[in-house]
């Protein structure tokens, strides 16, 4: 066997024995031990939040690229101890003093690397999109049911303080009547507007380890530095971003039942060695609402990204920094808010390891949030408005 064929079929196995044999039970003093797999942006991100809540600590990172991980090493705190360090994911869940896991890796290593950690016996906070292939998604759910782990889904707005106000204070008190659009727009992302030149492969970087379950491709530094450009890897703004929007929508309206999805979109300005849309519409279908999404990774004006739900007794403001709600009979009432949502989504997860309280982004939200834009991302490609039974 191959070095890829073992780290693919057989370490899973070795890391969930080890777990099993060397897992330690949390004790009331001690602190969540926490490994991160995937160094880059979002790691990096999610890993300074953790380090803000001291009942955590990171104890074991891994990453493909050993520039990256260096570079992740150089910025903890000086006085943080030395973690483990690990190329393959696998013998980072090997590690008896690793809890749980921060998965930040690029989408589509996201369901495999889940997996193998709930069967070592970790928890999971799995970045999103939850998957990358809809027809993945049993390998989640039974993962998730046999082994019993924590698994929080990285839709951070569910536990942030003024998203839970407006839950409960306008969507339950039905303040905005009968919503029949929510309207979700976000533009301008200048990390996904860059042309990468090619330049030969790091010999610190493990080119197999990064394609993993995707098609055997000759290396290419664009695939490496803007995997997001590529639908092996990623699903561009669909996945990016009306993951997030489309999960806020349909949990304050309780409705995660999407009928019907159409997506057009291309590459309007930026034609270089992206696959993915630079500009993607969508029009989501529910019982008795629309979800119409917008998104450029274009340097579009755009200072409040949000959701804006419009009702037949007011309208809505949503965004991450705050909410105005304004009825149409009566004054608006606005809500600002500076909370870190990482800080808080990351501190619910550890509430969920240490205490046993739920996690506000379970596996069930992680799914409800991939169908629609799994829907749309089949339009897309398709040309066609896709119905919910022809991907169920």
């Amino acid at each position: 066997m191959n070095r890829r064929g073992f780290l693919y079929a057989g370490a899973a196995t070795a890391a969930a024995m080890s777990a099993r044999s060397y897992g330690r039970i949390l004790g009331a003093n001690d602190r969540v031990g926490l490994g991160v797999i995937g160094l880059g942006r979002r790691g990096t991100i999610v890993s300074n939040a953790f380090l803000e809540d001291k009942r955590a600590n990171i104890v074991a990172v891994c990453d493909i690229y050993d520039a990256q991980t260096k570079a992740f090493l150089s910025r903890l705190p000086k006085d943080h101890p030395p973690p483990h360090s690990s190329v393959a994911y696998q013998e980072l869940l090997a590690y008896a003093d690793v809890d749980a896991v921060l998965i930040s890796t690029p989408d589509h290593l996201h369901v495999t690397m889940a997996k193998t950690a709930l069967e070592a016996g970790k928890h999971v906070y799995l970045e999103k999109p939850t998957l990358h292939r809809w027809e993945d998604r049993t390998i989640l759910i039974d993962a998730a049911g046999k082994y019993n782990q924590t698994l929080q889904c990285g839709m951070q707005q569910r536990s942030g303080a003024h998203y839970l106000q407006a839950k409960q204070s306008i969507f339950a008190e039905k303040k905005l009547g009968h919503v029949v659009f929510a309207r979700a727009v976000w533009h301008n992302f200048p990390w996904q507007q860059r042309f990468v030149p090619d330049t030969p492969k790091p010999a610190g970087l493990d080119w197999q380890l990064f394609l993993g379950p995707a098609p055997q491709v000759p290396y290419e530094t664009v695939r490496y530095s803007s995997w997001r450009y590529f639908p092996d890897y990623g699903a561009g703004l669909l996945a990016d971003i009306l993951t997030h929007w489309i999960d806020v929508a349909q949990w304050m309206l309780d409705d995660p039942h999407p009928r019907n999805a159409t997506a057009l979109g291309g590459i309007y300005h930026l034609h270089d060695q992206r696959k993915n849309p630079d500009t993607v519409s969508a029009i989501v279908q529910y019982a008795d609402w629309n979800l119409n999404f917008e998104s450029s990774v274009l340097s579009i004006r755009n200072d409040h990204p949000s959701v804006f739900f419009e009702g037949t007794e007011g309208t809505l403001d949503l965004s991450r920094d705050g909410y105005t709600f304004t009825p149409n009979q009566g004054t608006a009432v606005a809500v600002s808010s500076t909370e870190s949502l990482e800080k808080a989504h990351t501190r619910n997860f550890i509430d969920a390891i240490v205490s046993g309280t739920p996690v506000n982004a379970p596996l069930q939200a992680g799914l409800d949030a991939s169908l629609p834009v799994q829907m749309a991302l089949r339009s897309y490609w398709s040309h066609q408005t896709i119905a919910q039974a022809q991907l169920v």
